[in-house]
């Protein structure tokens, strides 16, 4: 009986981990590249990381006002680079996905 009780928390405990593992899995982060068209100014800057930073999802938010580009990574199950369009777009700021573009192997 021992043993079927021991072996019964051992089997448990394994579903666990294997369970916990493929939920980590599941938010994966994504890193998107958006221009911002209207980008001007360091008060610019501070609006988008005021209200960007803290949408849904967001785990990290650079800016760099010479290339007029902001670069957010966020976790895939809780926003998407659609829903961060629009949320530009609440702010007044008009922003669309930069395309990276892959280089050739030389």
């Amino acid at each position: 009986m021992k043993r079927f009780i021991l072996s019964a928390i051992c089997a448990m405990f394994t579903f666990a981990m294997v369970s916990a593992q493929e939920a980590k899995t599941d938010k994966k982060n994504t890193t998107t590249k958006f221009y911002i068209e209207n980008m001007s100014c360091d008060h610019c800057i501070q609006t988008i990381e005021k209200n960007i930073a803290f949408e849904k999802g967001v785990t990290d938010l650079k800016c760099d006002l010479k290339t007029k580009t902001v670069t957010v990574t966020y976790k895939n199950n809780k926003t998407s680079d659609a829903k961060l369009v629009t949320a530009f777009g609440k702010i007044k700021y008009k922003a669309s996905v930069v395309k990276e573009e892959k280089k050739a192997d030389k």
